[in-house]
């Protein structure tokens, strides 16, 4: 059984997108906004817990041969992202620079069938300084 109705990357990339959007919307966090993008990055999920703002990268993979999900986020990434969100920060013009951090959302299939997802949300995942 496929657990996602397409092969094409970019729509199991926003499909993935969505289940973390709602994933996280569950934990009692607060949409802000969805891909973000700047010249230097993109943030898939920014989201307010609290008054944290926070900036989350999510991660999917059909299978763990290569490492799991949150692995697969490398220095250069973790760069990227930290550059977009000070863009972010920048662009929407805070009266105050809000307490931020980046979370990973991994997900990946579980059970024998692999036909449903398990949610890793790592918070703090890595620091923005």
């Amino acid at each position: 059984m496929h657990i996602f109705r397409t092969k094409k990357s970019s729509d199991i990339g926003q499909q993935t997108e969505q289940l973390a959007l709602n994933f996280l919307q569950k934990q009692g966090l607060s949409f802000v906004a969805q891909n973000y993008r700047c010249r230097q990055g993109e943030i898939d999920l920014i989201m307010h817990d609290k008054s944290t703002l926070v900036f989350v990268e999510v991660r999917y993979r059909k299978t763990a041969t290569y490492g799991n999900s949150a692995e697969s986020i490398t220095l250069k990434k973790q760069q990227k992202i930290i550059f977009a969100a000070q863009h972010y920060l920048c662009q929407a013009k805070f009266s105050s620079t809000p307490a931020c951090r980046f979370d990973v959302v991994a997900i990946y299939p579980s059970g024998e069938t692999k036909s449903s997802l398990q949610f890793d949300w790592i918070k703090n995942a890595f620091d923005g300084n």
